[in-house]
């Protein structure tokens, strides 16, 4: 039998078939968690589902025929947002966001917004807008970011006392040295070679409280860097017997250098102490009967890369992701104060480059310093320096010691002589002073003052603290810390400066 054309067909359940436009009603109309509704090209709501009133709270006949903007919050609407949404969606066919939206009862809820454009021969129709409460989303969010804030503050907790702890420790056993050798030596004035054991003592335990401040200042970067252009292949080449020196006889020290006439501009003095800290824990992890330590250089992109791979034991996952901790090692007592990786991680940062660690338990360790490709070769330093310092037992040390290193000496006890002496027309190619002295100027104020007479003046300047924690440090203006040795100060006074310096013509500039 036929089925008159004016009656709708069955399916063969028995159930009538229902159009397109019919369907599409009933999908809008069960769909309770989006607001899914139609806007006229000027934003009109045109219909209203299920799923908008049980978000929004209301019923169809209190939003038909007004404008969307109803539910968004009154600063946003100060600001235009719901015309820019439009806006966007006419221009580019889209607009999707996320944002406060407000319902009838005045609360707020986080809504993810889509709205797409409708048109038709070129014509636009209006705009089809579906919004997704995620509030209950955002809290979860900010829940895990909160519980992730408060673990990482318990982590920096437990990192300042594993550090204090550390700094403690170490301190209290270089103090315990120096004591009882400076009793010693009180004790054996009369005997010559005895006093010499106990001073020589002294001083180990001198150098490595200086070194352990270098460290530390080195992990937080708060270090002084005295950036030289170098050749690093060159400098490889130079340091290999001091590397080698530090390796056991049953390990193969070898390099693979493949950037040749490429240069860094880099401290070079910490470089070395990067390299050497990363060679010896790369001698210290290998625990077998022979054993070989790679340095390699390349050049990928603006990037120079030197590496420090061993065979040695290698590192867990867990101890990878501590290795760079102050403090932090996990060596025997007595081999390691847990500082030389994190110094090597504070240099690479502070020097603009990065540190990136890969490490296989039983497969060995490849450390990877990254520097920026940059400088070019600063001009010779001259050698006449001005020393301001008002303590009178640095200035004769330091006339003895930088005479007899060859340098031409003028000495100030205050930045204001040093200050007068310059003026005088006295040639000084570098002025060195100390921050804190007497009489109302400061070093930092002497080094401002020289700077607006003499801009091409080279000045260094010394402290106990660290440039990073002193007042207002003039730019262009080199920093030695304290406690330095002369050989520090020779090196630096030597090495070029990092500007232009003055023609020693006997004149002021």
């Amino acid at each position: 039998m036929t089925t008159p054309a004016h009656e709708p067909a069955e399916s063969h359940e028995g159930a009538p078939l229902i159009n397109e436009s019919r369907q599409f009603e009933l999908l809008i109309s069960g769909v309770v968690d989006y607001a899914i509704y139609m806007l006229d090209p000027n934003g009109i709501i045109a219909s209203w589902n299920p799923g908008g009133e049980r978000i929004c709270g209301y019923r169809a006949p209190e939003v038909i025929d007004r404008h969307f903007s109803m539910f968004y919050t009154p600063q946003d609407i100060a600001a235009g947002a719901p015309e820019a949404a439009l806006a966007e969606a006419g221009s580019t066919g889209r607009f999707e966001a996320e944002g406060w939206r407000v319902r009838k009862d005045g609360t707020r809820f986080c809504a993810h917004v889509i709205i797409d454009a409708i048109r038709q021969d070129g014509m636009l129709l209006g705009f089809a807008k579906v919004t997704r409460d995620i509030t209950e989303r955002k809290k979860a969010e900010q829940a895990l970011a909160d519980a992730q804030s408060a673990l990482f503050q318990a982590q920096k907790l437990e990192a300042v006392g594993q550090l204090t702890y550390g700094l403690s420790h170490d301190f209290n056993n270089l103090l315990t040295v120096i004591a009882n050798s400076l009793g010693r030596m009180a004790t054996v004035r009369h005997d010559e070679e005895k006093h010499g054991r106990a001073l020589a003592t002294a001083r180990r335990a001198l150098d490595r409280g200086t070194r352990l401040t270098k460290q530390l200042l080195a992990f937080s970067r708060g270090q002084a860097l005295r950036p030289k252009t170098i050749e690093v292949d060159a400098l490889l080449r130079e340091i290999d017997m001091l590397l080698s020196r530090v390796c056991d006889e049953h390990i193969e020290l070898v390099y693979d250098l493949r950037s040749t006439n490429t240069v860094l501009q880099v401290d070079p003095t910490q470089l070395e102490a990067a390299l050497l800290n990363l060679v010896i824990n790369a001698r210290d992890a290998i625990k077998k009967p022979t054993g070989r330590i790679c340095l390699a250089t390349y050049v990928s992109g603006e990037m120079l890369t030197i590496s420090v791979s061993d065979d040695g034991e290698g590192m867990s996952v867990e101890v990878a992701q501590r290795a760079t901790e102050p403090f932090y090692t996990t060596k025997e007592v007595g081999r390691g104060s847990g500082l030389g990786l994190s110094q090597v991680y504070g240099f690479a940062q502070q020097s603009g480059g990065s540190l990136e660690l890969q490490s296989v338990a039983g497969q060995g360790t490849c450390v990877l310093l990254h520097f920026p490709l940059t400088g070019q070769e600063p001009a010779e330093a001259k050698t006449t320096v001005l020393f301001v310092d008002d303590d009178e037992n640095i200035l004769d040390i330091a006339s003895d010691s930088l005479v007899d290193a060859g340098y031409s000496l003028v000495t100030a006890k205050t930045a204001q002589e040093a200050l007068d002496i310059v003026s005088s027309g006295t040639s000084i190619d570098i002025v060195f002073s100390d921050v804190s002295m007497p009489g109302g100027l400061t070093g930092i104020d002497l080094a401002n003052q020289l700077h607006e007479s003499r801009p091409n003046l080279r000045v260094i300047l010394t402290s106990g603290y660290s440039p990073n924690w002193l007042p207002s440090m003039p730019p262009n203006c080199e920093f030695l810390p304290k406690p330095y040795d002369f050989s520090d100060l020779d090196r630096l006074l030597k090495r070029s400066p990092r500007r232009t310096a003055p023609h020693r013509d006997g004149s002021p500039q």
